[in-house]
């Protein structure tokens, strides 16, 4: 089985990743993505990626026959974390109808759409215009990272993945990366079942980035924005230490260096692929194509 995919809000392309590691061969592969630094990594990784730019002016009549669209469609205002968010009229969230144009343009055979957990309301809406339920998949079954996430698709999903068991001891790549220690942390940290907190505010924030995880357990969720703060690890004592870019990699089940090598700081690093997908849980999806094809 030979196929096309369109692949829209790419990011840095762990799409393809996917697609390779469920062993599904692809022709042509294009992709929707408006940040030069995603481009830069996909392109890296992969050269014959087919870049269609800005999906808001993407064309299906300038497109061969599709088999397969995928996309993660931006979430800043869908979290349910956010109280006050606009939802899917978000200036950036609202492009998820672009989704629905092009799959509604181009009826591909199967499609994937994946976001964060949301309000029921907006989650309604998105079901209701795909047609089909969500699929709500934690990366702790494949990574050492939580991170829940629903994903559409018409692709038949039977079971969640296996449990592997991977905690943050066994991504870890340098112990020794950007330590840091602070008298202030003493004075006010507290431990909870999954990782130490801290206030140096003083005024009871607890911050996200005011915390360290136990090498035992399991990272947060990686975010896209200010990431280098927020992921630190608990070396004992006083100790604690930033996330690697590559221990970033490995909590997304990406392979080591994948965005390595096109002149990008650590924290640039980080934060794409926070934004980007983790790759084994996309794999588990994927791999069902091909159950489904054997079947007809």
């Amino acid at each position: 089985m030979i196929i096309n995919v369109l692949s829209l809000f790419d990011g840095i392309s762990c799409g393809q990743v996917a697609l390779e590691r469920a062993n599904i061969k692809v022709e042509k592969y294009y992709a929707s993505e408006t940040n030069i630094h995603s481009v830069k990594v996909a392109f890296k990784n992969y050269p014959n990626t087919i870049q269609l730019g800005d999906v808001r002016k993407i064309r299906t009549t300038d497109l061969p026959k599709i088999d397969l669209l995928i996309g993660g469609s931006p979430c800043q205002d869908l979290s349910s974390a956010k109280t006050n968010g606009e939802g899917l009229e978000g200036e950036n969230s609202r492009l998820f109808y672009d989704f629905v144009r092009i799959l509604k343009e181009l009826n591909p055979r199967y499609f994937l759409l994946e976001n964060v957990k949301m309000k029921k309301e907006w989650q309604d809406i998105i079901s209701n215009l795909l047609g089909v339920q969500p699929i709500e998949i934690n990366s702790n079954l494949v990574s050492a990272q939580n991170r829940i996430r629903l994903y559409w698709t018409n692709i038949p999903v039977y079971n969640q993945p296996k449990n592997k068991g991977i905690l943050i001891k066994d991504i870890t790549f340098d112990n020794n990366y950007k330590i840091f220690t602070d008298e202030r942390i003493d004075r006010t940290r507290k431990f909870t079942k999954n990782y130490i907190k801290w206030d140096l505010s003083g005024k009871q924030y607890w911050s996200q980035q005011d915390r360290a995880y136990f090498e035992e357990g399991k990272m947060c969720t990686l975010p896209k924005a200010n990431p280098s703060n927020k992921l630190n690890i608990w070396l004992g004592g006083n100790e604690y230490r930033r996330c690697h870019p590559i221990e970033a990699e490995r909590l997304q089940t990406l392979p080591d260096n994948y965005t390595n090598g096109v002149g990008l700081t650590d924290a640039k690093r980080l934060s794409l692929i926070g934004d980007g997908w983790t790759v084994d849980v996309i794999t588990h999806i994927l791999k069902n194509i091909q159950l489904e094809e054997i079947k007809k």
